[in-house]
């Protein structure tokens, strides 16, 4: 058969190249976690019968779950997701909002209540605000442990507070030394002291004024929380800082307190 003509419809032309194949994107491998011990932060309704959970786990920082089923009358997840109680969950997935695939107690039943609760409560609203996800603070949820099981018991509810605000603030970088000046000049029990709210403490000769004792920041650095005289200066200067932090957000939990000492349901200095 002769070459075809130019402009003939039987012309032979090449075909374009075929464009290379997209490589397959890679599915996230589903990551399954069993028995991680963990407290139940806050819950939120999510669709008819299921929980979005906000935990915060000693392993895994703080996380969200979906239970599913949870809002069910007869389903199990039901009388185990309680606040303040030690749990050990397992979940599984990949994505941001993982799917609790099984919740027990870990532990004696652990109820909190009246004033005790307010204040679990409040520490719970600090962690959800000043945490971000997925990061792990083993040594703070030790600490959260051990401030739930003293409120418990109440001995002193404010003990408590200050020592575990004290911890998240040094936990997540916004700590400072109180035991000595910037230069390293070490803080004297009958000095006074202004602490700016990114930096450590510092000189305060003028009388009058936002100021903190000597005594009060050594208390602080030794950890004595309780130390008479003190803790009204540690409450404020360590819910200064936190507020800073929290960008002057107010916390809900610490209004609905303030409003029940109004009444005189609760002592001052929670």
């Amino acid at each position: 058969m002769p070459p075809a003509a130019a402009g003939s419809l039987f012309r032979r032309t090449p075909l374009p190249a075929a464009a290379p194949a997209k490589p397959a994107r890679a599915r996230p491998r589903s990551h399954r976690v069993d028995d991680a011990p963990a407290f139940l932060l806050h819950s939120y309704p999510y669709r008819e019968t299921s929980l979005i959970l906000d935990v915060f786990t000693r392993s895994h920082g703080r996380m969200a779950l979906v239970a599913k089923g949870a809002k069910r009358p007869h389903s199990a997840l039901r009388p185990v997701l309680i606040a303040f109680q030690r749990l050990s969950l397992s979940w599984s997935g990949a994505g941001e909002i993982k799917t609790l695939i099984r919740a027990e107690w870990s532990g004696a039943p652990q109820r909190l209540q009246g004033a005790a609760a307010m204040s679990g409560w409040y520490l719970n609203e600090l962690l959800m605000r000043l945490l971000g996800r997925d990061d792990p603070h083993e040594s703070l949820y030790d600490a959260y442990a051990d401030a739930l099981a003293r409120l418990a018991a109440n001995p002193r509810l404010s003990v408590a507070l200050r020592e575990f605000e004290w911890r998240l603030l040094c936990e997540i970088g916004y700590g400072f030394d109180p035991a000595s000046l910037d230069d390293g000049t070490p803080v004297l029990a009958g000095g006074r002291y202004r602490v700016p709210l990114e930096a450590g403490p510092e000189p305060c000769a003028a009388e009058g004024g936002a100021h903190v004792s000597g005594a009060a920041l050594l208390a602080l650095a030794g950890g004595r929380f309780g130390e008479p005289g003190a803790e009204p200066e540690l409450r404020r200067l360590l819910r200064e800082r936190l507020d800073y932090h929290m960008e002057g957000r107010p916390l809900a939990t610490r209004r609905v307190l303030r409003d029940l000492q109004d009444f005189d349901v609760l002592p001052r200095g929670q």
